[in-house]
């Protein structure tokens, strides 16, 4: 069931302005989606305080999706799949800050890697990096995905790295763009949100969530950047949604179905964030020391965590996928 406005709507109005100024506000009001979805990436969006910038958070991920916290997914990539290959070309698309793609291309394995974003900034960004670090095997494009021609049986890879959840359309997309653009015995590899669409969580997973919360001393509950305390979660309405990034989780709990009924699954690997990510959005900067008390704290929570998915699909997924 849609929740269309909530009280946490307002209540990330507010902290959004405080966190990430007046100027993100009115590019909200802008009647362009794409522009839109352009301003909730901007510079701006550094200013937030998210479960991602968690380091002991960070280290779950690889743990969960390698077996070794030390070892993230692009290590394990090539460990386990690309390590004896060579001349290989891989295509991300939404590819954001490029930071994974650099990381990438530092592998000798590749020798053509395409970043392509419609966030002409964030590209401009990760070329500079790219130029400061002579990796002369990696390219960006400031393109629109649904306009633009990916090639026939060009790619080894095809990566989708925090981004396939912006895409409408999920099924005809992987099915007439992405499955003929990987060449025989090429791999589609997603690091992914595949929830609820528009983050509609059910009933069940709002209450764990509030529990969860509970498990968080009330000092390091106060929002980022504000006075605020984070007692209760109420999800996000569907309008405030579409408001702030038309394409949010547009379509995401189509992208492992579609996936499962195109391509053949070589590994899929569930690593949570039904629990941690919304409990711990703007409050996670109380988290970024590895004292003892926040590892306390944190064990209670992937400990919770780790209790739901045994119950409930997991909301996050790294996969790699043949055709």
């Amino acid at each position: 069931m849609k929740r269309w406005i909530t009280v946490d709507d307002f209540t990330d109005l507010f902290v959004k302005v405080r966190q990430r100024g007046a100027k993100f506000f009115i590019s909200k009001a802008n009647p362009n989606p794409i522009k839109r979805t352009q301003s909730a990436f901007d510079e701006s969006a550094i200013h937030s305080a998210n479960w991602w910038i968690v380091p002991a958070v960070r280290k779950r991920w690889n743990k969960l999706i390698s077996g070794h916290e030390d070892i993230n997914y692009k290590q394990k990539l090539m460990r386990d799949y690309l390590g004896d290959k060579e001349n290989l070309s891989l295509l991300s698309l939404g590819s954001g800050s490029c930071s994974h793609e650099l990381e990438l291309a530092a592998y000798p394995q590749f020798s053509n890697i395409l970043c392509m974003d419609i966030a002409q900034n964030r590209l401009d960004r990760a070329a500079k990096i790219a130029s400061e670090k002579n990796l002369n095997n990696i390219a960006f494009a400031c393109k629109d995905i649904h306009k633009s021609d990916l090639g026939k049986e060009k790619w080894d890879v095809i990566l989708f790295n925090a981004s396939l959840h912006h895409f409408y359309g999920v099924r005809k997309l992987l099915k007439t763009k992405i499955k003929p653009a990987l060449k025989s015995g090429g791999l589609l590899v997603i690091n992914e949100y595949v929830g609820p669409d528009r983050l509609q969580y059910p009933t069940h997973q709002i209450k764990a969530i509030n529990r969860a919360l509970q498990l968080i001393p009330e000092e390091k509950r106060i929002r980022f950047k504000t006075s605020l305390r984070k007692d209760r979660y109420y999800g996000s309405g569907w309008f405030r949604m579409i408001m702030a990034d038309p394409s949010e989780c547009v379509n995401s709990s189509d992208i492992l179905p579609a996936i499962h009924s195109l391509f053949e699954v070589m590994e899929e690997k569930p690593y949570g964030g039904n629990i941690l990510m919304p409990a711990l959005k703007d409050i996670a900067h109380h988290f970024q020391q590895e004292d003892e008390e926040t590892s306390a704290i944190l064990s209670n929570l992937f400990e919770f965590e780790d209790e739901f998915i045994k119950m409930y699909p997991s909301d996050f997924v790294f996969g790699v996928y043949s055709i």
